[in-house]
């Protein structure tokens, strides 16, 4: 069994990203504050927290399972250069903004109030705070929808069920109508065309959720040669810099924005795509009727309506 000598900030870092918990969930399950386990990460290797306190870090080492182990130990290790991005260490670097949300149980990040870059032409836009869904719904978070309402499913599902293959895939042959019932159902709402975009691009204006490289390999399009959704999780190197996934690539996502009646923008691009669509800040709409393989949706909530919502371990399961 593992074990430590003593206890720095770094180790302690490492067993929170290890056990996949944010800094208050950590906080409470030590029984200290979080602006504590702040201080101690902070110091890193030159601070040391007293006895009582490293006493409660050897008893949840201990009562860690061996994959926790594991990672404690990985985290450890001197650098060799960037180890190959993960889902566990991008939802750690991140896991400080994010929450379960208590209906549908997905994964939110969020995005705080301020000002953005929007549009082509880079305008200073504000918008104010709001969770998004980390990862699109997925066809098991549709799967749960239509279980407890008895809402049709898509139109490709056999018998009514999804196939166990395309579980952790984006739900795609939904209207806007579907998505919009699904929001609701969830106590949600789909995001504004705006808010898609902060969440996206982050608030410098960057062109891609990355950055500004122009890498194809990053997102699922049609350069790729997959020719088909992807598990929501894959492209670990492509979220954006509030811990988004596949806000390029994989399906293109309904907004609640209308330019006209009767249609709503799409964001993201898809598999589908070529790479030169895949610009957040790009216009796309639809018909809102129009169902087809390469399109989805997430959503957002107020940051007001979840500042209540207790926080839990984050973890990765196979379940966004």
């Amino acid at each position: 069994m593992t074990t430590v000598e003593q206890w720095s900030g770094r180790e302690v870092r490492a067993l929170r990203e290890a056990k996949r918990m944010s800094v208050r969930g950590f906080a409470a399950h030590l029984g200290v504050s979080d602006r504590m386990v702040s201080k101690w990460e902070a110091g890193g290797e030159k601070i040391r927290p007293r006895p009582e306190n490293q006493a409660a870090l050897d008893t949840s080492l201990a009562s860690s399972g061996a994959d926790v182990h594991e990672r404690f130990l990985k985290l450890l290790r001197p650098s060799q250069g960037r180890d190959p991005v993960s889902d566990s260490t991008v939802l750690a670097e991140h896991a400080h903004r994010q929450i379960r949300h208590p209906v549908d149980g997905k994964l939110m990040t969020l995005v705080e109030a301020g000002m953005y870059l929007s549009g082509p032409d880079n305008e200073p836009k504000w918008l104010p705070a709001f969770y998004i869904d980390v990862f699109p719904t997925s066809n098991a978070d549709f799967q749960k929808f239509v279980d407890a309402t008895d809402h049709p499913p898509p139109a490709h599902w056999e018998d009514g069920r999804c196939p166990e293959d395309l579980l952790d895939h984006p739900v795609v042959f939904v209207t806007w109508h579907d998505a919009a019932a699904y929001a609701e159902w969830a106590g949600k709402e789909l995001p504004t065309a705006r808010q898609w975009e902060k969440a996206a691009r982050g608030t410098h204006g960057d062109i891609y959720p990355w950055g500004n490289q122009h890498t194809p390999a990053k997102c699922n399009v049609r350069e790729g040669g997959i020719g088909t959704t992807t598990p929501v999780s894959r492209y670990h190197s492509g979220v954006s810099p509030f811990g988004v996934y596949d806000m390029c690539g994989n399906v293109w996502e309904w907004c609640s924005s209308s330019p006209q009646p009767g249609r709503y923008e799409l964001k993201g691009s898809a598999f589908t795509s070529p790479f030169s669509r895949a610009v957040p800040s790009r216009f796309n709409d639809a018909a809102a009727s129009m169902s087809d393989d390469d399109t989805g949706f997430r959503c957002v909530a107020s940051a007001e309506a979840l500042r209540s919502v207790p926080e839990e371990p984050v973890r990765i399961d196979g379940q966004q």
